[in-house]
């Protein structure tokens, strides 16, 4: 079992923790990874895009002109697709774009999201944000003095550090989640995974989204273990 240090709001090590194998120490799969994420991506589309056909479109009732006779090429509604205003050509419809993913893709995904910015020593746990009020310059110097600032930073929390959450969620750079909301998008779009020790310990401690067996079992779509 790997351990990592556990830092404070100075920067200094504080301690240290282990961090389970089984979530962090996993073989990183990255078909499974960009499956997992092209699903996260597509359920998030509205799906509202919509076209008119030219049964849909109004106007055009009346031929523009006879059908013969006149030298230009036969005509029968001015709302047909060739016409500007006219209707459109299989076009996008309302749809639904999600797609299903197995429940172990989801677990072995994350769980390769994570051990690959640890591998990167891209993970970082801090001892506790212990903010009084709310104050964002404070949340700079943090960052700052994490060595941080400029990078794109996904904070973990267990959702109880209220004045830290109302000093964070102001910085364009930073990207907060509770433990129970982690999941392989945000950790990948994240340049550095930050935990606090509380919404660590109850991500472990939930069972980390699986439990071990579930990396064991999956097999992909086309029969090869991960």
């Amino acid at each position: 079992m790997a351990s990592i240090d556990v830092i404070d709001t100075s920067g200094a090590r504080s301690g240290t923790v282990d961090l389970p194998d089984e979530v962090f120490g996993v073989q990183v799969n990255v078909p499974v990874m960009h499956q997992v994420v092209r699903a996260q991506l597509a359920a998030a589309r509205a799906g509202t895009h919509s076209t008119k056909t030219r049964a849909e479109v109004r106007g055009g009732g009346k031929k523009p002109w006879r059908q013969k006779g006149t030298g230009r090429a036969r005509q029968g509604s001015i709302r047909a697709p060739q016409w500007t205003g006219g209707g459109v050509v299989f076009g996008p419809q309302p749809r639904d774009h999600s797609f299903r993913v197995n429940k172990k893709e989801k677990v072995l995904a994350l769980r390769s999201a994570l051990t690959d910015r640890r591998a990167g020593g891209n993970l970082l746990v801090l001892d506790a944000l212990d903010f009084d009020t709310p104050k964002t310059s404070r949340a700079v110097e943090l960052l700052a003095t994490l060595g941080l600032d400029g990078r794109k930073v996904l904070l973990v929390v267990d959702g109880l550090e209220d004045a830290a959450i109302k000093s964070f969620r102001n910085l364009r750079s930073v990207h907060m989640l509770t433990f129970d909301q982690l999941n392989t998008y945000d950790v990948l779009a994240s340049d550095v995974v930050v935990f606090t020790r509380d919404s660590l310990d109850a991500f472990c401690g939930r069972g980390a989204a699986g439990t071990g067996a579930d990396q064991d079992e999956l097999v992909l779509e086309n029969g090869e273990e991960p």
